[in-house]
């Protein structure tokens, strides 16, 4: 065994099981299983993507069952936008069981954030009834820690909650790199550019899920088991209760038009401006505004302020890989004011010249924090 890897075995097994997937059972009994993914651009549906490997294998253990896939899952992505996805895009479409993978692209956000949005989009999934099982893939960023024995603190964290909730969990990411350990997969066919999963990657991650799905699966013969109920959220402040202010309820100053939106997943439609100083007041009741632009190299930014107060100003950063549009990017603009009834003034501003940055505002979503 090498040296380099052995720590490997230090991480404790890659399938964690917590709680019966009761709602899944139950969806299978009657011969209907809707199945929603949550995650970034591994779990992004695309034909080589783990989540369509495991779909068809889902469809092969279970004959005579109709399945219905929501992969909700977008690049570049990360719980925050989740947290005002989630009810529309996997609670309203009949979820019975949900994969969540988030834990490569919450890395870098800060650590109060991601614990607020993250328990918010499992508290919104488990009080809908929906059965989640955590997914954790693997990047650079968590590779430190892994080859040394220690969990990441990203996975670590979701465990936790996994704990907490009684979540199964599958870390796909330590299944492949114990493959690559025993010679059984090669680095370069699993992580061609070092995160995105190649076919036989993303079939490695599929597998170890579907271990995991070949047991869960298999009826009891005891009594049905009945979903827990749902514990006190660990943190305070979590985004569990999330609504959205319809995209043609602001007051308008300047020229915008509500567009039907098709060149950026997720967005279905988007409010729209490409004037600088074009003005928007959203009323809304609640303690935070959470807004989801089509962003790019054309974007602009944008100023803002809450009940006639300091005015501030969005400065976003826009990675090389980053196209003119077509990411749909969340913008947390406050999650601390007093509970109640708040006005947020919104102006546009061109994007920062030295970056080449256009003037385009594109809002596909304005999510109130309750």
């Amino acid at each position: 065994m090498s040296s380099l890897l052995s720590p490997l075995d230090a991480l404790g097994p890659v399938i964690r099981r917590r709680a019966p997937l009761t709602r899944t059972h139950a969806a299978v009994a009657r011969g209907r299983l809707t199945v929603g993914f949550l995650g970034g651009s591994i779990t992004a549906p695309g034909g080589t993507s783990w989540s369509d490997a495991l779909v068809a294998w889902l469809v092969d253990a279970c004959p005579g069952v109709r399945i219905a896939v929501e992969n909700a899952a977008i690049g570049a992505t990360g719980s925050e936008l989740a947290a005002i996805r989630a009810q529309g895009e996997i609670i309203d479409r009949g979820c019975d069981l949900v994969f969540v993978e988030y834990a490569v692209n919450d890395f870098g956000t800060e650590p109060g954030l991601r614990a607020r949005a993250r328990e918010g989009v499992l508290r919104q999934l488990r009080r809908a009834g929906c059965d989640v099982v955590l997914a954790y893939t693997h990047a650079p960023d968590l590779q430190a820690d892994t080859f040394a024995g220690r969990v990441p603190v990203t996975i670590a964290d979701y465990e936790r909650l996994a704990e907490h909730y009684q979540l199964s969990s599958v870390w796909m990411g330590l299944h492949a790199l114990r493959e690559v350990q025993r010679g059984l997969l090669r680095w370069e066919d699993w992580l061609p550019d070092a995160i995105h999963p190649g076919p036989r990657g993303s079939l490695s991650y599929a597998q170890s899920v579907s271990t995991f799905l070949a047991e869960a699966l298999v009826p009891s013969t005891g009594a049905a088991a009945s979903a827990p109920a749902l514990p006190a959220p660990l943190t305070p402040g979590a985004w569990e209760r999330v609504r959205h202010v319809p995209l043609d309820a602001p007051d308008r100053t300047g020229p915008w038009t509500v567009r039907r939106w098709t060149t950026c997943p997720g967005a279905t439609q988007v409010l729209h401006s490409t004037a600088t100083g074009a003005g928007l007041r959203v009323a809304f009741a609640g303690r935070g505004l959470v807004l989801a632009f089509d962003f790019g190299k054309h974007s602009g930014e944008i100023r803002y302020r809450f009940d006639d107060g300091a005015w501030q100003e969005s400065v976003r950063d826009c990675p090389a890989w980053a196209d003119n549009l077509g990411w749909l990017r969340s913008l947390v603009l406050t999650e601390d004011l007093p509970p109640g009834p708040h006005r947020c003034e919104i102006v546009t501003l061109p994007g920062p010249g030295s970056a080449g940055r256009g003037s385009r505002t594109a809002i596909a979503l304005i999510g109130v924090i309750e």
